[in-house]
């Protein structure tokens, strides 16, 4: 038996070492690691001649990263900021010789075309992404939002003329059932969801005290 002998060069070897980059997720995240990967319809045994199920949904996760919900909206044509309801202000009315469109504002819900039959998850599937094994605490789900630029004015009149609606990144904190609405909560320019004393908000939002 002989011992390991250390190359004279070794200190020259491991500086020509060239590792690539790695794909483990290091960045500090609120969000739960599961809540990154899309469903996919395969069999956890590998069928000859069939990717595996892990490559599939590695492939997914990558091609869903480049899409942007507003750059796919522009395409089309359609303007994020009109999709919101506005008060609607009898003085400042254009007059019918110089408007070609209607005088009136043409706007419907988007509930009006909602539809989830083709949807992949179920609401309560979705919240339950959060959900880490071993941990009875729910963490808050990625998602988009389209929210005003001015939470203090949109939260007193969302409607109102001024006001800015973007698509934003928020951690979706819970679900109500009965009016079909989501909770969110936007992120921090460290992509983060925290509260005023920068805790992670968990379980919704609520706390010991409410």
């Amino acid at each position: 038996v002989t011992k390991f002998k250390v190359p004279a060069s070794f200190k020259s070897l491991m500086e020509d070492q060239v590792v690539g980059p790695s794909t483990e997720i290091i960045a500090e995240s609120d969000f739960p690691e599961q809540s990154f990967k899309p469903k996919v319809q395969m069999p956890f045994k590998r069928v000859p001649g069939q990717n595996p199920r892990k490559v599939e949904v590695e492939r997914r996760r990558r091609l869903y990263l480049t899409f942007d919900i507003a750059e796919l909206l522009a395409s089309k044509g359609i303007d994020s900021n009109q999709l919101m309801p506005r008060h609607y202000d009898p003085d400042s009315m254009p007059p019918i010789e110089e408007t070609k469109d209607s005088v009136f504002p043409i706007y419907l819900p988007l509930q009006v075309f909602d539809n989830d039959e083709f949807d992949c998850r179920t609401p309560e599937e979705w919240m339950s992404l959060g959900l880490e094994p071993g941990s009875s605490d729910r963490k808050p789900v990625p998602g988009k939002a389209l929210l005003p630029t001015d939470d203090e004015l949109g939260h007193e009149d969302p409607k109102s003329q001024e006001l800015i609606y973007k698509w934003i990144d928020v951690g979706v904190l819970d679900y109500d059932k009965e009016t079909d609405l989501y909770l969110v909560h936007k992120t921090d320019e460290k992509g983060l969801v925290r509260d005023e004393e920068g805790r992670p908000i968990i379980n919704g939002g609520r706390t010991p005290e409410g």
